[in-house]
């Protein structure tokens, strides 16, 4: 366990601090490609480490975390990122969905679930306390169609890992008690619901033959019915539905590498909801925080990400 800071403006550095800068030289640019002519356009280029790109249902926003808050800029480039205002959380991570009608978001922070109006204003924790269970966390992923439960990943420390064991579970959306999917012998994330809500999209070693081959699963939302989509030797992480459900765009690494690394070379694919043959939408320098939570734009023609590719 990390003991928190505090930075200049008396947030607290994260227990597991992960990554909280860009490399020197390094910039974040947050990207959004067109899926049918694979036209990409730079909205914003920064030097501040932004993550996970979320586009607003209405269209006109696109939310990333960075520094532990949560900012907007405008989907068309215009304007600049602009601060939401929900300062009663402690530092968020890259693990954030809006709600189906687009009025709020929901966020990890501190290993705990909030919630706040998408515009702003005072969180609310809607995960349980699990006393018992020293540095039991949840990080959000999913959340149902009709916005009645989230779908989050939970880690609790077995031997000398904090996070080494990892569950899929589910929640409702006001607070609730936790449904555990599965039995925390496999690597479990990226739980996402898909568009009709009748199957949970996911990441998971469970098929696995060496560390780290994670693959792309599903499973209905009672644990049951378990389903295997991808096969082969990449490292295949974090499926996102395209709008109309009839897709999800996956990030893809190269194979041998462990868990979902930053600053690699990676791609970004889609597949049909029911499987099939991947396809490779574009390559970039990225990973982590590239598009951990879904991007699609309203349209389903386009969806954005984050590349962070060298500025010298």
């Amino acid at each position: 366990m990390t003991i928190p800071s505090t930075h200049h403006d008396g947030l607290k550095s994260p227990r597991w601090p992960g990554r909280q800068c860009l490399q020197p030289g390094q910039i974040a640019q947050l990207r959004v490609i067109d899926v049918e002519t694979r036209e990409e356009t730079v909205l914003l280029e920064s030097d501040m480490l932004i993550e996970s790109p979320n586009w607003t249902p209405d269209g006109e926003w696109i939310i990333v975390n960075a520094k532990g808050r949560l900012y907007r800029l405008p989907a068309d480039g215009s304007g600049m990122l602009e601060r939401i205002p929900i300062d009663n959380v402690p530092w968020v991570n890259n693990d954030h969905v809006l709600s189906p009608d687009g009025k709020r978001i929901y966020f990890s922070a501190e290993g705990h679930l909030y919630v706040a109006p998408v515009t702003g204003g005072d969180a609310r924790k809607v995960s349980n306390d699990h006393p018992e269970i020293q540095e039991y966390s949840y990080w959000l992923h999913g959340i149902s169609p009709d916005e009645k439960t989230l779908a989050y990943v939970s880690t609790e420390p077995e031997g000398s890992d904090p996070h080494g064991r990892r569950n899929l579970g589910t929640i409702p959306a006001h607070g609730g008690p936790d449904f555990q999917m599965t039995d925390g012998v496999n690597d479990f994330d990226g739980p996402e619901y898909s568009r009709d809500g009748q199957w949970i999209y996911y990441n998971s070693e469970e098929a696995a033959t060496c560390d780290g081959h994670a693959q792309i699963f599903r499973r209905r939302p009672d644990g049951s019915e378990r389903q295997q989509l991808t096969f082969d030797d990449r490292i295949n992480w974090f499926p996102h539905f395209a709008p109309d459900g009839s897709k999800f765009v996956y990030i893809s690494y190269e194979p041998g590498l462990l868990s979902h690394p930053a600053d690699t070379m990676v791609e970004l694919r889609m597949m049909d909801a029911e499987g099939g043959e991947p396809e490779t939408v574009t390559t970039l320098f990225g990973g982590q925080g590239t598009i951990n939570t879904n991007t699609w734009a309203p349209d389903g023609r386009r969806f954005a990400f984050i590349a962070y590719p060298s500025a010298l």
